[in-house]
């Protein structure tokens, strides 16, 4: 799974990842050091920094962001050991001055201490979180059967690897199927219904005969799984493909999902499916979602993107434009074209809000 959950630029990944609780940005990460070798060097040089003196009390809370204890202290005593050098000018100050320097030193030493065992406490926990989701979400193999994959996937909520969003790549006996579906809500309170579904989705690809009865057991799955919560509201939009060992063709059911784009000779377009309702408000007395064949050329691809992707709007307020763009980077390479299309929507300024999830299938003719 090629997801790109990197931002626009290495400054804005280094930072907004410090933010989730990754390792601080270099930059803050010296800034103690560079502030006490300047702010020393600068008092040697000229008696005119000694107005800088002020600066060497903020050297231990910033360590604190960085450093563990024992580096923490360290600096601590070069500030005080600054502030006692003769040739720094700053070797007079009063008693009350140098106690509040060491009491904020030692205090920062402590600081550091805490923060160092609640850093290594949460890295535990993040490691199981995202083992956890990898678990409910994992890679795409780049080849299921005779269809190529490539796949990106964005979670609108940041620090995490699974949201609303869920797809998959099954092979079996009625060929190679796959589904792309947006749960209501995102993060991490629309992974249960994630799961379900794509537990329903896996056992219905290789029991059900036909996407209809797929459809259904997905929808019967959010039935079952909100029939004993009060309002709960809780539905999902689906798409289908499917993909038959002895067809050049492929067939497609939607059920409230974007139709896949259809890349062909050079050229995009939507692909027309007749638009079913979402899965969990109740198929029956409800016409069921129908599926449609469409014929496949020998180096056909379909591009399927979920809300996130369809509805990125410009500043203006205009939807991004997913054919007419996926037209003019047709001669991308299906493993690179997911990258393609979300690098346009930053070049473009058109901003995601949801989760953004991309999958390009290559079929491969079938034998004979």
């Amino acid at each position: 799974m090629r997801a790109v959950r990197g931002w626009s630029s290495r400054g804005d990944r280094e930072n907004r990842g410090w933010l989730r609780g990754a390792p601080p940005p270099w930059w803050i990460r010296v800034l103690p050091v560079l502030l006490l070798a300047a702010v020393g060097s600068a008092t040697l040089v000229t008696p005119h920094a000694r107005d800088l003196g002020f600066v060497l009390g903020a050297i231990p809370p910033l360590a604190v962001l960085s450093y563990g204890p024992l580096m923490t202290g360290l600096l601590g005593l070069g500030v005080v050991a600054v502030l006692n050098v003769p040739g720094t000018q700053l070797n007079s100050p009063g008693d009350t001055d140098l106690l509040t320097i060491v009491f904020v030193a030692t205090l920062s030493v402590f600081v550091s201490y805490v923060r160092s065992h609640r850093d290594a406490q949460l890295h535990v926990e993040r490691t199981i979180g995202e083992a956890v989701q990898r678990a409910v979400q994992p890679p795409l193999p780049e080849r299921v059967g005779r269809v190529g994959c490539a796949t990106f996937y964005r979670a609108a909520q940041n620090g995490t690897l699974v949201g609303g969003d869920f797809f998959d790549v099954r092979e079996g006996p009625y060929g190679v199927r796959a589904v792309m579906g947006d749960v209501r809500g995102h993060g991490l309170t629309a992974v249960a219904t994630v799961v379900s579904l794509l537990g329903a989705f896996r056992e219905a690809a290789l029991d059900q005969p036909d996407l209809e009865s797929v459809a259904a057991r997905l929808d019967r799955r959010l039935t079952v799984d909100s029939a004993d919560v009060r309002h709960a509201e809780l539905f999902a939009t689906a798409l289908l493909l499917e993909f038959a060992a002895d067809s050049a063709a492929v067939r497609v059911l939607a059920c409230g999902h974007p139709a896949p784009v259809l890349l062909c000779e050079g050229q995009a377009r939507e692909v027309t499916v007749p638009p079913g309702p979402p899965l969990g408000i109740g198929l029956v007395g409800v016409d069921p979602p129908k599926e449609v064949t469409v014929a496949l050329g020998p180096a056909d691809r379909l591009f399927l993107a979920s809300d996130g992707v369809w509805e990125a709007r410009d500043a203006g307020g205009a939807f991004y434009p997913l054919p007419e763009r996926l037209g003019t980077l047709a001669g991308t390479a299906s493993a690179e074209l997911p990258a393609a299309v979300w690098a346009d929507l930053a070049q473009l300024r058109y901003r995601v809000r949801d989760d953004a999830t991309m999958m390009v299938l290559s079929p491969d003719p079938p034998d004979g």
